[in-house]
């Protein structure tokens, strides 16, 4: 019998099983695709030599996610490779702010009014960063805090709605930037504990960039499948599981699935009925003759490019989006042009880029128009590049992975309690009623994203009761 079997290789289930592994325990994995991956992916969508990462693409919680740091990934080939800028956001008058490294740089891109503010904002958390990321994201409590202290000063700052936070802000140009960072976790910017969500992004930028992996997001996946094997792990792929029946026995089965599918698997009925998928992303996949012509200059050495022209504009797309169940007129974008890092990605002189925007969960209409027209607007020019593209809406992006329920690349609204509380309000989210099974996937604390936090969080409960049994 073996001590566990986890479901999905996506990145944090392969970090569950790698965690279980190195503690001794006999580990298989079994996913329903012919290669692992999830939501880190790398694949030739377009045309040939132009390699694309069909979900993530830009990294700030993979580099300082502590799990990940605490693995042997860079010699299984993982090479994190960063843009002169982390992010930009470019504005009408053909200007732009930025998230740099640098504190100062970032202040300084606001302007003389809201540069203290920022400064003051930032700085207390940045000495103590590495320990507050671990603390931060191994909620709730899988381990004691190591410094309760800044946690908890972090929490006065980030829990109220992040209009709160953005109104110590002077100028539109500060406001705009921050509302776009909430707004990657499609998040109204209304919301409790959105302060959160944009003060962890800009921190992380501080602290270690917004990276991409060299050759493309698979090589994080490909990095942990390896590491797996060495470690005598097993790993099954092109492997569909319906049933628990369809899995080999086991001490402990953990589900990197979301919880929806979880309950249709493992027999839970309606255990997570009351849980709340959020909108969903058109996305589209650009092969470009060159690099985009983006009138501001700041874009044009970023990794990460935000679209959106103010607050109001940014908190219109995701009402628009979230609630009132319509696309909009101007949606806000995340742009990433992994090329500016990595040439290797595409044919000598051209680029790989990616853009995508917020649409209501499981919406079938198409964005392009939309999209590109807000592309145009900082980019004139911009569809003048474009060799070929490769769209996805919900129904596509949800047929790549089952994860994305609805087009949902959180699986599951990042927004009221359930932005911290996910699958369930509980202690305990990643246990099930069943006492053997158990969910280690986005739907689970700290939430999206390519940090293998939950595995991590996930694989702590699972090695726990096997060394009580």
């Amino acid at each position: 019998m073996l001590d566990a079997v986890v479901v999905g290789a996506g990145p944090n289930g392969l970090t569950a099983a790698v965690e279980l592994a190195r503690r001794g325990f006999d580990v298989a994995v079994f996913e329903a695709r012919d290669t692992v991956g999830g939501g880190a992916r790398t694949e030739e969508l377009t045309l040939p030599g132009f390699r694309h990462d069909p979900c993530s693409a830009a990294h700030p919680l993979g580099v300082n996610s502590p799990a990940f740091r605490a693995l042997p990934l860079e010699r299984y080939g993982l090479e994190w490779l960063h843009a002169e800028l982390p992010m930009a956001h470019p504005f009408p008058d053909g200007t732009a702010a930025v998230l740099a490294r640098s504190v100062a740089e970032t202040a300084a891109s606001f302007g003389p009014r809201d540069a203290g503010t920022y400064r003051r904002l930032v700085q207390p958390f940045l000495p103590r960063w590495d320990t507050l990321a671990r603390d931060f994201m191994s909620l709730p409590l899988t381990a004691l805090p190591r410094d309760p202290v800044t946690l908890a000063r972090f929490g006065l700052v980030g829990l109220p709605p992040s209009t709160w936070l953005m109104r110590r802000f002077r100028d539109e140009r500060a406001r705009t930037l921050f509302a776009g960072l909430v707004a990657h976790v499609m998040a109204p910017l209304g919301g409790f504990a959105t302060g959160a969500v944009g003060l962890i992004f800009a921190l992380a930028a501080h602290a270690r960039g917004w990276p991409v992996a060299r050759g493309g997001s698979q090589a994080i996946s490909d990095a942990l499948a390896a590491y797996l094997k060495d470690l005598g792990g097993a790993l099954h792929t092109d492997y569909e599981v319906k049933r628990l029946d369809d899995l080999p026995p086991a001490r402990a089965y953990v589900f990197d699935t979301s919880p929806t599918a979880l309950a249709r698997i493992a027999g839970l009925g309606r255990y997570y009925d009351g849980y709340r998928y959020g909108p969903g992303v058109f996305k589209i996949d650009y092969a470009l003759d060159g690099p985009v012509p983006w009138t501001a200059r700041e874009p044009r050495s970023a990794g990460t490019v935000q679209i959106g022209a103010d607050s109001a504009e940014i908190g219109t797309a995701l009402r628009a989006a979230s609630r009132e169940g319509r696309a909009p007129d101007r949606p806000f974008l995340i742009t990433v042009q992994p090329s500016v890092a990595d040439p290797t990605r595409a044919p000598a002189g051209k680029q790989v880029f990616w853009a995508y925007g917020h649409v209501p969960n499981g919406w079938t209409g198409d964005l392009t128009d939309a999209v590109e027209r807000q592309l145009e607007r900082f980019a004139p020019g911009f569809r003048d590049r474009v060799l070929a593209r490769a769209t996805a809406g919900p129904p596509e992006v949800a047929a790549r992975n089952a994860n994305y329920v609805g087009g949902d690349i959180a699986t599951g609204s990042v927004s009221g309690l359930q932005i911290l509380l996910r699958p369930k309000p509980s202690l305990f989210p990643y246990s099930t009623p069943h006492p053997a099974v158990y969910i280690c996937s986005s739907a689970t604390p700290p939430g999206p994203g390519v940090h293998g936090m939950s595995g991590h969080n996930a694989a702590k409960a699972v090695w726990r009761r096997l060394r009580q049994a």
